[in-house]
């Protein structure tokens, strides 16, 4: 299963809920990998810590190779790096990937990323965190995945990005991944005791857009699990944000079930 995680709106939590949902499958033994490529590289930094640091092998040279038309590129597992925690290995960003965008585009690569997650074996999930923007490597990621989720905080900014965000991944739908669903909408930061936040999310759900019932609290605890490296399932596995990730997981695995279910009945 290919996710990605995105939202062109900064600032809403796409790193923390990508490494987080990645950490809580590889803790039940799923096989999972985190491809990151925000150039901000906070996925990276998050699941590595200080072992972010001078890699070797980044998404900067996977993407590069695809450039030169090498006549035997590495393979995809060659930029994979594994993590401290057991299952979980991060495919890791670092900020030169602003300065391939624009080569990416221009020379038409939108398909690189598909085609070697497509090859790439030995994962059972494949999480994308992806850059605050719509261009190549969202592009690129929004045409990889099986499913979108988005994650969304509950101002009024936020919603008018979010009808746009929704537009463009139909679009990329229509035109590039007929398979492409949305997973569904997922509130971070929420206050429930605060009148604005309960009135969007009771407006997004009148309108009939997928919603999920799972909420995630704000916390200083998120923080301290930042600057720890540490996702909260691994730091404080008790904690009321860390059973809402749980929670969410769980949500997720329910909906792509029901969507595989729809799917079969509309081939039979």
């Amino acid at each position: 299963m290919k996710r990605v995680v995105f939202n062109q709106k900064g600032g809403v939590g796409k790193s923390t809920i990508t490494s987080n949902l990645a950490a809580i499958g590889a803790s039940r033994g799923r096989r999972t990998l985190v491809v990151d490529l925000d150039p901000q590289a906070n996925s990276t930094r998050y699941l590595l810590g200080d072992g972010a640091d001078g890699l070797a092998h980044t998404a900067v040279g996977f993407f590069d190779q695809m450039l030169s038309f090498k006549l035997r590129p590495q393979p995809t597992d060659a930029f994979i790096v594994e993590t401290m925690f057991e299952n979980l290995a991060v495919l890791p960003a670092d900020p030169a990937l602003e300065e391939l965008q624009a080569k990416l585009e221009q020379r038409y690569k939108i398909y690189k990323l598909r085609e070697a997650l497509d090859a790439l074996e030995g994962f059972d999930d494949i999480w994308i965190d992806t850059p605050p923007a719509m261009h190549f490597f969202t592009r690129s990621a929004l045409i990889a995945a099986d499913a979108c989720l988005i994650p969304f905080d509950c101002d009024e900014f936020a919603r008018r990005a979010l009808y746009s965000l929704l537009e463009n991944v139909a679009e990329i739908r229509a035109d590039h991944n007929a398979g492409l669903e949305v997973e569904g909408i997922v509130v971070n930061q929420y206050q429930p005791r605060a009148n604005l936040p309960q009135q969007v999310v009771a407006e997004l759900k009148e309108e009939g857009l997928p919603v999920l019932a799972t909420m995630l609290s704000s916390s200083v605890r998120i923080k301290e699990s930042h600057q720890h490296s540490l996702p909260m399932i691994h730091l404080d596995p008790r904690h009321k944000l860390s059973q809402e990730f749980v929670a969410l997981f769980d949500e997720l695995e329910a909906v792509r079930k029901a969507q595989q279910k729809a799917a079969n009945r509309k081939r039979a």
